[in-house]
């Protein structure tokens, strides 16, 4: 008898994702990967395009023989943007992998949502993902809080675009002579963007500006040991932070996991951080992420195949058709 097999999706900015995982040896998995981003418009995120790249990666994974081909289990959808912009997803998704791929159990995720079970599996808590931006989400799986992940001109406060755009502040500060600059931050700017008086239309005018004041996080972070103006701005990060998952977590407490690339920045971050979570959730216990977004997709698909989906099902976090 063929192994039962889960397919599950993580698209974000850097790209798609896919992982086939074996029922009864979840540790066995085969990936694929794209390095092109699925569009997004006005209309929100393009259900075909995520077809034209998913369906050839899928059909690799899934055996390239149409005739031998196994329809998978489940497949669970994870994408960054699915709940403010996943409309045409919802649309149109369902229906095209039924047709495609002959798949009866499906759900479309937000990111936050393959984060959380990646980092927590269905135990209630919190869980604080972390990159360019940032966002919390909480469950004591009755329903869902969010906290954050609007973007970065909105919030996404302490992420990594978050601490770019302050030292670069804290770096025009300098340049000009004003009160809370850093001259550390300043010379690490011109070294990484040029003269600072250029650096207005170097950066507003890049369509990736999020990431490109992302890249000057691990600066700020590199100063802090020896800037004080750094190390606050560091410590503001870990407060925001702390407040998004207090704002989530279950009042009875429950695990808080952190889990993206920014908590890599290590102890200029997460020294301050361990302190802000500690006396905004005294009641909560912090612990390692098991696992990531792509991993999360799998253990949704895995309880959706075996009917054990804990998770709340949510109309635009977590949408079961």
């Amino acid at each position: 008898m063929t192994a039962r097999r889960v397919l599950g999706v993580d698209s974000g900015g850097s790209g798609l994702r896919l992982a086939l995982a074996d029922l009864d040896d979840p540790g066995r998995t085969t990936t694929a990967v794209s390095r092109t981003p699925v569009r997004t418009s006005a209309a929100g995120i393009d259900a075909a395009d995520m077809m034209a790249q998913l369906l050839p990666m899928a059909r690799t994974l899934l055996g390239d023989d149409d005739a031998e081909r196994q329809a998978p289990a489940a497949v669970v959808v994870g994408a960054a943007g699915m709940a403010t912009l996943g409309a045409d997803l919802r649309a149109e998704l369902p229906g095209a992998m039924r047709r495609e791929l002959d798949v009866d159990r499906l759900a479309l995720a937000a990111d936050g949502v393959t984060a959380y079970a990646g980092a927590l599996g269905q135990r209630p808590g919190a869980v604080v993902a972390a990159g360019t931006g940032m966002i919390a989400l909480g469950t004591d799986l009755d329903g869902w809080r969010r906290a954050d992940g609007w973007g970065h001109l909105l919030g996404d406060c302490g992420g990594g675009a978050w601490i770019g755009r302050a030292g670069l502040d804290a770096a025009m500060r300098a340049y000009d002579g004003r009160s809370g600059g850093s001259k550390a931050l300043l010379a690490l700017a011109e070294e990484r963007f040029g003269p600072a008086g250029d650096l207005p239309g170097r950066i507003y005018p890049r369509t990736d500006r999020p990431a490109a004041l992302a890249s000057f996080a691990p600066d700020v972070a590199a100063c802090a040991a020896d800037d004080p103006v750094a190390a606050d701005i560091l410590r503001a990060a870990a407060r925001h932070i702390a407040e998004a998952a207090a704002a989530v977590c279950p009042a009875q407490g429950g695990e808080v996991a952190l889990t993206g690339g920014l908590f890599k920045m290590g102890d200029p971050l997460l020294g301050p951080l361990a302190g802000e979570l500690a006396g905004q959730l005294p009641q909560a216990t912090v612990v390692p992420a098991a696992g990531d977004p792509l991993h999360g997709a799998l253990v949704i698909a895995g309880a959706l195949a075996t009917d054990g989906l804990r998770l709340p099902i949510d109309g635009r976090l977590l949408h079961v058709p």
